[in-house]
């Protein structure tokens, strides 16, 4: 946990979750001065949601990282990060019930990240998953967790653990993003073409084939998430 004399440290965390709920795993990892990836950790959940994952990865690289040193946190979890900075306080005021009066979802989670933020100072920067060229930490701490999702064993650079490999072609994407852009939604009713539906993207992503699409492009669903329709079409 000791982080020698640095001001800042700069660290990335991630989820996921191949079914939603399914294997899942989380995932942190934190820079270099150079930005680069210096350590990190990555562990199994057993069967789990992707939003139970999100939140798990961050009370892991929380409880990793000396709470006397500054902390910027790169996620690409909006409601991870909104939990944490935006709904906690309302909650707490509810006595942990949401505005519609129900109870919290993942309640003891979100308390444990709410002790370990007491007292240090923390800033959360959204970054957006799954860019040409985005953020490589996030990236990293992405791969690692749809790395031990599928193989349910801890890894990290404490434990000699080489590095998650990169995404392959037709993986552009772990089951926790795919989740955020089905459930959040990644993309916006459109229409139904050449036997499939084609929907617009809401947000940039990557297909399968490992280019990326605009936001507002066509994109249709395929085995590993979403991307061209074309690519659907030659796959089937």
């Amino acid at each position: 946990m000791i982080e020698g004399m640095v001001e800042r440290v700069v660290a990335a965390c991630d989820g996921a979750s191949k079914g939603n709920p399914g294997p899942a795993a989380w995932g942190w990892v934190v820079g270099d001065t150079a930005g680069a990836p210096e350590r990190w950790e990555a562990g199994p959940l057993g069967t789990a949601t992707n939003n139970v994952a999100e939140l798990t990865a961050l009370e892991q690289l929380l409880g990793s990282t000396d709470p006397a040193v500054a902390l910027e946190v790169r996620m690409d979890s909006q409601y991870a990060m909104k939990a944490v900075t935006e709904w906690l306080p309302g909650w707490k005021r509810k006595g942990w019930k949401t505005s519609a009066g129900k109870p919290v979802a993942n309640q003891e989670l979100v308390m444990r990240i709410d002790a370990l933020l007491a007292g240090r100072t923390v800033e959360f920067r959204y970054v957006p998953a799954h860019q040409v060229g985005g953020d490589p930490l996030n990236d990293f701490a992405d791969r690692a967790a749809s790395m031990v999702a599928r193989t349910q064993e801890v890894a990290g650079s404490a434990y000699g653990s080489a590095a998650p490999p990169p995404s392959a072609t037709g993986e552009g994407s772990s089951a926790a993003a795919r989740a955020k852009r089905t459930q959040g939604g990644g993309a916006a009713p459109g229409r139904r073409g050449g036997g499939s539906r084609t929907l617009k993207a809401k947000f940039p992503g990557r297909c399968r084939c490992g280019r990326s699409y605009a936001a507002g492009e066509d994109i249709a669903r395929n085995d590993d998430g979403w991307g061209h329709p074309a690519c659907r079409t030659a796959a089937v």
